[in-house]
């Protein structure tokens, strides 16, 4: 498995990402021993990069990751995320410094690697939203504290939220990394878009992390289970999730994503979980890419087309005329 430097951090990362969220549902619903042996395996697969957070199940996924961590005691690199409720917007620090030990105790750890702060950033304070001026006058030094106290190594960002107060927390280079939601239905984090394209702008935001060295964790690569270009659902994923940055509707990213199946008609890819996958990773700015599973067998396959590499420059240009195709549609 190729490994990537996580930006200014100094770790390498491995270039797939072992996600542990509830859209896939393993590491949320799955039953003890699968967890196990999926976390085994992926680590015999070069594996290095384990992301969590406490919203997973309600705490489920870091309770289930820090049994399995403790029973194998691999060498990763460990991500968890704090997201904080409005109740708390009067007390940032004591609410991250909170999160964290809860983090800690579930994950039956000292310390983790990367701390992620996972609320939405926006130009003005609303409900669960915070201000980029809020992240980085009041959000920064907590994490700071932390790091200085030795519980975090680094902290960073997802980046959902209003395009221009990302640019403004990027540009800073106050955050050591950054999960940014980029994939075949919004290519926009990676570089202009036809005007009119049906996905939220983000203004080339992996251009601004790489400017600011940040690494770039690869979320929603396959827009929540969309890009696969089928409905069905595994019985242990969570429901079609709301989108992010690309349609209106999950039904709508389904739709959409049929429409890359010349890439494999044509023989670009075997299929579109493939083609969404060697896509993203094309990008020099990509550190890592997550993929959540219900399944063994699903992290396997992922780990096969990552290690295929990048599409092909002639992929890479047809898969730019299909998406020139959705400009002027509603999103």
């Amino acid at each position: 498995m190729e490994r990537r430097m996580l930006g200014r951090t100094g770790v390498e990362v491995s270039l797939l990402g072992f996600g542990c969220g509830a859209v896939g549902g393993l590491m949320v619903n799955g039953e003890p021993a699968d967890q196990e042996r999926a976390v085994a395996r992926a680590v015999e697969l070069g594996i290095t990069y384990f992301d969590t957070a406490a919203q997973y199940g309600n705490g489920r996924s870091e309770t289930n990751l820090g049994r399995v961590l403790k029973a194998l005691k691999p060498e990763i690199t460990l991500g968890t995320k704090v997201r904080l409720p409005p109740t708390e917007r009067g007390q940032i620090g004591a609410g991250i410094a909170a999160a964290l030990e809860a983090s800690l105790k579930r994950l039956q750890l000292d310390r983790v690697d990367l701390f992620q702060f996972h609320n939405a950033i926006v130009d003005r304070t609303s409900g669960g939203n915070f201000a980029a001026d809020e992240v980085l006058g009041q959000v920064v030094p907590a994490f700071e504290r932390l790091r200085q106290q030795g519980k975090i190594r680094f902290f960073g960002i997802t980046a959902v939220g209003e395009t221009a107060a990302l640019h403004k927390v990027a540009d800073s280079r106050a955050f050591d990394t950054a999960q940014v939601s980029y994939n075949l239905l919004n290519p926009s984090p990676g570089g202009p878009v036809p005007a009119g394209f049906p996905a939220q702008d983000y203004g080339n935001l992996l251009g601004h992390a790489k400017a600011a060295d940040m690494g770039v964790i690869n979320i929603r690569v396959l827009a929540g289970g969309a890009l696969s270009g089928s409905e069905e659902r595994h019985a242990i994923a969570s429901p079609p999730p709301d989108p992010i940055g690309s349609g209106s509707s999950y039904k709508i990213d389904v739709a959409r994503a049929q429409r890359f199946m010349p890439l494999v008609r044509e023989g670009y890819a075997d299929s579109l979980v493939e083609a969404s996958l060697r896509y993203v990773i094309a990008h020099e700015a990509i550190s890592t890419v997550l993929i959540g599973i219900a399944t063994l067998e699903q992290f396997e396959f992922a780990a096969r087309s990552i290690n295929k590499g990048p599409l092909s420059a002639a992929a890479l240009a047809r898969v730019a005329e299909l998406q020139r195709g959705f400009a002027g549609e509603a999103r």
